[in-house]
């Protein structure tokens, strides 16, 4: 049986017939061709998903690592852990409330987490704890730990408790790190609590050759770093009326380091955001710096 064409009888194209051309259409025009795939690096024309939120965090992390934007609560150190040599530990203190929450927890504790990851990378002969480490200053197993680390300090209010413990911890030996405060307002306030828990002890510029500076990386100025927000978007380094930085610091009777004071800066977003791609890498390196210097000192002086 022969079938003639006959322009006068329309031609029934089914949906299987129509997918079938229109795949046929799409090959000789090449747009089924398979994409280049991209290398290690960005790639020119190709979408680089490490800046990508939905890809960037999906990649194997250290246990202790803390995704951006995601919650985890702390990790106290349980009883029957064995001991280690170094703890990032944090002061709980009492005072005023800062955006909601408690002010001394700003940031914790995935800037912990995430400074203890770096330490143990560049300073991999010390045996220290991966996680965070918070205590008040009443605790008696406070006296364990020589290095401990505060921020937002404008708002802190010392009570006499807390205060007698943290005196006696420092002269025993304690070494206390100050970080994330801004302005002069801030500043009265921290000052009006280090003159309540050491009055006899001046609070002094520490210069740049002093070891605190150089005992393991040479640290040769001193950088403003700022908080994440105005890091990652070329905002201004300052907050408040902040415009200068300083570290300063306490010394005891033999010229030991009691508590260095970083002013008019933010250390802890630096370590919190050092994963993050837009954040300005120069910054991260600085925190980093100082704060392997201040774990060096703490545990050698």
């Amino acid at each position: 049986m022969t079938v003639r064409y006959d322009p006068a009888v329309p031609i029934r194209r089914t949906p299987l017939l129509v997918v079938a051309a229109a795949l046929v259409a799409a090959a000789g025009s090449g747009l089924l061709t398979r994409a280049p795939v991209p290398g290690p690096g960005p790639q020119v024309g190709v979408p680089d998903d490490r800046r990508d939120p939905r890809t960037r965090y999906r990649r194997s992390l250290p246990p202790q690592a803390m995704r951006m934007f995601e919650r985890y609560p702390p990790r106290p150190v349980h009883p029957d852990e064995v001991l280690r040599e170094f703890y990032f530990t944090r002061l709980i203190y009492g005072g005023q409330r800062y955006m909601g929450g408690a002010s001394w927890s700003v940031d914790f504790p995935k800037a912990d987490r995430q400074f203890m990851i770096g330490l143990k990378r560049l300073l991999d002969q010390l045996d220290a704890y991966d996680y965070d480490n918070a205590l008040v200053a009443t605790d008696p197993r406070l006296y364990r730990y020589p290095f401990l680390y505060s921020v937002e300090v404008g708002y802190m209010m010392l009570s006499p408790d807390e205060r007698e413990h943290l005196r006696r911890y420092l002269l025993a030996g304690g070494f206390w790190v100050i970080d994330d405060f801004w302005g002069s307002w801030q500043w009265a306030n921290l000052e009006n609590e280090l003159s309540a828990l050491l009055p006899e002890y001046p609070i002094v510029e520490i210069p740049l050759d002093h070891p605190i500076f150089h005992c393991f990386y040479d640290v040769e100025e001193i950088l403003q770093v700022p908080n994440v927000g105005q890091g990652r978007y070329g905002g201004p380094t300052w907050e408040q009326d902040g415009y200068t930085p300083h570290v300063r610091g306490i010394f005891d009777d033999h010229g030991r380091l009691m508590v260095v004071i970083n002013w008019n800066t933010d250390l802890g977003d630096a370590w919190e955001w050092a994963e993050d791609e837009w954040y300005p890498v120069r910054f991260s390196h600085y925190a980093y710096q100082m704060g392997v210097n201040f774990v060096v000192y703490a545990m050698s002086h």
